[in-house]
């Protein structure tokens, strides 16, 4: 038991307050709600403390984990104030198994109690043989698998266990056995491969475990520009099963994938994640079934699947049907997403539909389904469907879309109802836990259309763009990173993601542009290779994860050092810099300017975040070097790029005064303190010269907002934010979007791309106020900066203690606030004019001399 000082004794066990009311919700292992599949040594408990009272702090907890009624570990009392991460220190536990526990909560409150449960991962043996199967040949409709088995008795319970090289779209008697859709989750197929556990409901008698298996990106046969048909662990898809039976009587069976299993082409006759899929009703019950093939297991490890899986969240009804020609005819929806069309027709058999999806439309009215830039060579973005004589209700399985506009021919019987497509939105389903609302109404357009265009690009990876790439480069996750932790319960998906940036580095150590990766994109790129580096620390400073850190801290310390060391002179280089800045080529390009000033940046940011997680694991002989280098840079950088009697940064061949260039340099503290208030004031000179415009791409626009604010030209940054005019937010606004752009420009390739959308970052921290000081939020800022602009704004995120929030308003000349510290954080608040304060845990009103 942990030694406990008599002080900390008195506290762990004072008299609960008189009428105070604690509860304890949100009981997670692993950070997930009764995860079926653990697959680490030591798994992590949390709770969120609630209570009526303010100032309330949980003092203690003890945490009990129990194996079918028997106690595996207790914790004994244990003094701690932090609800979340608590390690697991029993014995080893029995792979494939339950486990229930039980946290007993001490505050000064009060004492509380919450129970849940979790089950272990199988090791091999627990799988009990069972084998990879799929179809034996490399023809292209998608296989169906089915078994038949038996029950006898009454079961207790019963769990399926699937791993897939694709997916697999698994039922029991006709019925899915769960709502998750494009999963297992994707991998480098030859690192790691997920494993996913549902619980199934069984009934005595004969039961039919099918699936219908789908290529993904495991399988993809779809020549394009990232050769993912290339992959080396490309192959046909396949899967591994086991169902697992528990009866009340203490009987355990087992059904498991093998050749006694049958395996026939399906109705799927094609699917591809870029080109669409063709699905022919008149298939869908096969005459034909023959063994299943076994086939070899993809070569990367068995892991748990961590991330949520993605669901079809919501469906959408057409706005119109219009006939722009004859025969054709294009179903619009309310805003551009991600998913698929879901279709209700009857017609003769043979009748074929062919739909094609966009994001926006030609100007004849049609559907811009183009693949402009060739990336494919088999298809884009259609499905094809032919009826079977009856009644068809479809919608695709193994491949999702970017869209607004579905383009249909083939229709049977003229003009289709509108309610004859329905859009089902579809992407990884994150819980939706932070908020921001203002006076403005196209500040909140423009987190609304964030929110949006964020989800729409989360696949199991932070993508690049649903319609076009459904890539995970590196550069724009990175960007976005801050915008998903502060929006959604997005850390376990960038847990998963990190470890497919770590499978794809090259021999040296570097991260490649994409991940997962199937040997595509090994230039160097420190802007973009940044993810591998900055995103630990985020999880650190936003989820309060530090395992991340500890993970992968040896593969960024190598990676840096190496960046480090081909930078000749402390000058890094990069083959992509400030992306899409206005005046580049619609279609994505590198802004006109040294791209060495945006490398060199990233440098000793890499570096100085490198050196404070290796102090943060104990390492701090393995730190100095990271400080010493990011000094030998900083001098480097303002000796190449400063030019003192001006105030700014020059690159060579630069076009005229880069906002970029110097933003960075302010964003990173490069900047010498006797020049900063000069070099801030560029850059706000420049954008008033320019209208009240930025002048910026992808890694700059990130900093312009939040650095002048900081810089004490909020006046400069309202301007710029609420423009409408090109190149602006509002000016997407102004012509229609329901989502945020690839590029400022109307010609923008992608109409479903976040990362010119961090603003956000900006609304949060700055408008609302509302940004974190310490890991996990247990100490945050309130200091809203643009109340001279606003009537009102208010914030909130889900911190690892519960939900902090802000909502400040104008009364009468005065800013008042409502602030909300969950149990365990403290705030430290700053109102316009007034000193500062610090609060501890409650609901707290604040007004403004």
């Amino acid at each position: 038991m942990p030694v406990r000082s008599r002080l900390a004794c008195i506290l762990l066990f004072a008299a609960p307050l008189a009428n105070a009311t604690v509860s304890l919700t949100t009981p997670r292992v692993e950070r997930a709600d009764t995860p079926g599949y653990v697959d680490v040594d030591r798994p992590r408990f949390s709770w969120i403390v609630h209570s009526d009272t303010d100032g309330t702090v949980q003092t203690g907890y003890r945490i009990i984990v129990t194996h079918r009624g028997a106690t595996v570990w207790d914790s004994g009392d244990v003094v701690g104030a932090r609800p979340f991460d608590i390690e697991y220190a029993g014995p080893s536990l029995t792979p494939g198994e339950r486990y229930e526990w039980r946290a007993d909560v001490h505050t000064s409150g009060g004492d509380a109690s919450v129970a849940s449960h979790f089950d272990t991962a199988l090791d091999e043996a627990g799988w009990h043989g069972a084998r990879w199967i799929g179809k034996g040949d490399d023809t292209l409709p998608a296989p169906l698998l089915r078994k038949t088995f038996r029950v006898e008795g009454d079961v207790a319970r019963a769990t399926l266990y699937i791993a897939a090289g694709g997916y697999a779209d698994v039922s029991i008697d006709g019925k899915p056995v769960s709502d998750a859709v494009l999963g297992p989750g994707f991998t480098d197929y030859g690192k790691r491969v997920e494993v996913v556990a549902d619980e199934v409901t069984l009934t005595p008698g004969e039961h039919t475990l099918g699936a219908e298996l789908g290529r993904g990106f495991y399988g993809l046969t779809n020549p394009n520009v990232w050769h993912w048909e290339r992959a080396p662990w490309h192959g046909r898809p396949r899967m591994r099963a086991l169902l697992r039976i528990r009866f009340r009587d203490g009987r355990i069976e087992q059904v498991i994938s093998d050749a006694s299993w049958r395996v026939a082409d399906g109705p799927t006759r094609l699917d591809d994640l870029y080109g669409g899929e063709e699905y022919d009703a008149r298939l869908a019950l096969p005459r034909a079934w023959s063994a299943a093939s076994e086939l070899p297991a993809p070569a990367g490890r068995l892991v748990a699947q961590v991330e949520q899986p993605i669901r079809v969240v919501d469906t959408l009804d057409a706005t119109a049907v219009t006939e722009p020609v004859p025969g054709t005819y294009v179903f619009a929806f309310p805003r551009v997403m991600a998913g698929w069309a879901s279709f209700d027709v009857s017609g003769p058999a043979g009748t074929t539909i062919v739909a094609r999806y966009g994001e926006k439309l030609l100007p004849d009215g049609t559907v811009d389904a183009r693949d402009e830039h060739h990336y494919f060579k088999q298809g884009f973005q259609t499905d094809r469907l032919t009826l079977d004589g009856g009644r068809v209700r479809w919608h695709p399985r193994f491949s999702y879309k970017g869209f607004r506009y579905v383009q249909v021919q083939g229709w049977p019987g003229g003009k289709p109802a509108a309610d004859a497509i329905a859009a089902q939105v579809v992407h990884t389903d994150v819980a939706v836990t932070g908020r921001f609302d203002s006076d403005n109404p196209l500040l909140n357009w423009i987190h609304g259309a964030a929110v949006d265009t964020m989800l729409n690009n989360l696949h199991g990876i932070p993508t690049d763009t649903p319609m076009y790439e459904k890539n995970g480069w590196t550069g724009d996750g990175m960007l976005g990173a801050e915008m998903f932790l502060r929006n959604f319960d997005a850390d376990r998906l960038l847990v998963k993601w990190l470890r497919d940036i770590g499978d794809a580095r090259n021999a040296q150590g570097a991260p490649l542009l994409i991940a997962p990766n199937p040997g595509w994109g090994d230039v160097r790129a420190p802007t973009w290779h940044s993810a591998y580096v900055f995103i630990p620390w985020w999880l650190w400073m936003y989820a309060g994860d530090r395992r991340p850190i500890e993970e992968h801290i040896q593969g960024i310390a190598r990676y840096v050092a190496m960046e480090d060391a081909r930078s000749p002179e402390g000058i890094a280089d990069t083959e992509l810099g400030d992306w899409v800045s206005p005046e580049t080529d619609p279609g994505g390009e590198n802004a006109p300017e040294d791209k060495r000033v945006a490398a060199t940046a990233y440098l000793y940011g890499m570096e100085r975040a490198t050196a404070a997680m290796l102090r943060l694991v104990g390492d701090a002989s393995g730190a100095a070097p990271f400080d010493a280098s990011a000094e030998k840079v900083r001098a480097a950088f303002n000796q190449r790029f400063l030019d003192r009697a001006a105030a700014r940064y020059r690159g060579e061949g630069d076009h005229g005064y880069r906002q970029a260039h110097n933003l960075l340099a302010l964003a990173f503290g490069l900047v010498p303190d006797d020049v900063k208030a000069r070099v801030a004031a560029g850059v706000a000179a420049d954008a008033k010269a320019r209208g009240d415009h930025l002048d910026t791409g992808a890694l700059a626009t990130k900093a312009i907002l939040p650095v002048l604010t900081a810089s004490g030209r909020a006046d400069e940054a309202w301007a710029i934010a609420i423009q409408t005019t090109f190149p602006s937010w509002g000016f997407w606004r102004a012509n229609g979007a329901t989502s945020l752009w690839e590029h400022w420009k109307l010609a923008s390739r992608s109409r479903g791309h976040y990362f010119l959308g961090t603003i956000d970052d900006w609304l949060f921290g700055d408008v609302a106020g509302l940004r974190p000081l310490e890991p996990g939020w247990r100490r945050f800022e309130v200091r809203p900066a643009l109340t001279a602009f606003l009537g009102r704004a208010s914030a909130a995120v889900m911190t690892p203690y519960g939900e902090a929030s802000v909502a400040w308003r104008k009364v009468a000349g005065k800013v008042e606030a409502d602030i909300v510290v969950p149990v365990g954080a403290e705030a430290v608040v700053t109102l316009p004019g007034s000193p500062r304060k610090v609060l501890g845990s409650g609901r707290h009103k604040l007004t403004a001399p």
